[in-house]
């Protein structure tokens, strides 16, 4: 026998929005490497539950999930020091988001855009207990903080995590309330955020905010709509 036939399976949950997406991953993981899928979930506040519940090894959760957003599920899993390794998967990753989502206690940092090979080579780092960022992501730049031509601090690493989290949604289309409540916090208290995030951007509406994030590749919206 191989060692790869006498090691027990790990445990996975998999949460996306999307129900061919969960369905595609969880066939790869069982098929493509030693993992049982042992939950599907399509909001943040179903994987948080399943999580506390069943304690996989590894929980891959979609950047945009409805209900709790997903590093406010990460940030709260943190806290109650449970043993599951947490990856991020999302369509496109800048470098606060990365770095952001590794702060909160990520494990992993996973593009769509990229291969199943990826994706179960990333799941054996992290069981190994490491820290694996997509091979897309070039890691000098996601580490290094970036200067611009005057010497400055780009303005993206002047925002707070919470700032970069209301930022990140706001420029996906949501509105406040939503935020709000992905978030666990009130509206007032967003508005707030949203005051702070455009001061220190220099840009003072919704849609100015989008164009950036567009030029800036910092969302998934499609290049062409923020023209």
């Amino acid at each position: 026998m191989t060692c790869d036939l006498l090691r027990e399976k790990d445990t996975v949950l998999v949460a996306d929005p999307q129900p061919l997406v969960r369905e595609s991953l969880a066939a790869l993981l069982e098929n493509g490497g030693p993992y049982t899928v042992v939950a599907k979930c399509a909001d943040g506040e179903d994987a948080m539950r399943q999580v506390i519940d069943k304690r996989p090894d590894i929980a891959l959760l979609e950047m945009h999930l409805a209900k709790l957003y997903t590093l406010e599920v990460v940030r709260k899993l943190r806290q109650l020091n449970l043993p599951t390794r947490i990856a991020i998967l999302t369509n496109s990753g800048d470098r606060k988001t990365v770095i952001e989502s590794l702060r909160c206690g990520a494990h992993g940092f996973f593009l769509k855009s990229g291969s199943a090979r990826n994706l179960l080579d990333g799941f054996e780092q992290m069981m190994a207990g490491g820290i694996y960022v997509s091979p897309q992501m070039e890691l000098e730049k996601i580490f290094i903080t970036p200067k611009g031509n005057n010497n400055l601090v780009d303005p993206i690493d002047t925002l707070s995590a919470r700032e970069h989290q209301v930022f990140s949604m706001l420029v996906e289309g949501m509105r406040a309330k939503e935020i709000a409540g992905r978030l666990d916090v009130s509206p007032k208290t967003i508005d707030t955020y949203r005051a702070s995030l455009m001061r220190k951007l220099d840009i003072h509406d919704v849609a100015s905010l989008v164009k950036f994030a567009i030029h800036r590749n910092l969302t998934s919206i499609p290049a062409q709509m923020g023209a």
